[in-house]
């Protein structure tokens, strides 16, 4: 791009090639959000993980993991015992965006009353669901 290296450039999660937008993705997806904000509460281990975000996949789990371990936001360890124990927490940054997420969350769940009654009106004037 005009002879600027990359790493030079502002990062902008509004332009389609920033690679903010992935990490953003990851976060704020539903996994990545209910992830990190079980292991706000503090390191588990993957089955522990999967019964606190209830609904998902073994699968999704694990992509979701994957995905916050190589942005930085998840540590896992790994420990050589038979059978092998995984534990998973949040990094610094992974508490940060945490923290913040379950601010979102926070504002969300004090807030479900009136998104009821939004959705109730918004579906009498609509003709219903």
């Amino acid at each position: 791009m005009d002879g600027i290296p990359e790493q030079e450039l502002p990062y902008d999660v509004f332009a389609k090639a920033c690679p903010s937008r992935g990490t953003l993705e990851h976060v704020t997806g539903r996994w990545g959000a209910l992830t990190l904000g079980a292991l706000h509460e503090g390191s588990l281990r993957f089955n522990a993980l999967r019964r606190r975000v209830d609904g998902v996949s073994e699968k999704m789990l694990s992509q979701t993991l994957q995905a916050l371990e190589r942005d930085g936001l998840v540590h896992r360890e790994a420990q050589p015992t038979n059978p092998p124990r995984v534990d998973y927490e949040l990094t610094p940054f992974g508490h940060e965006v945490a923290e913040r997420l379950l601010g979102l969350i926070h504002l969300v769940e004090g807030r479900m009353d009136d998104v009821l009654a939004a959705r109730t009106r918004y579906d009498e004037t609509r003709g219903g669901r």
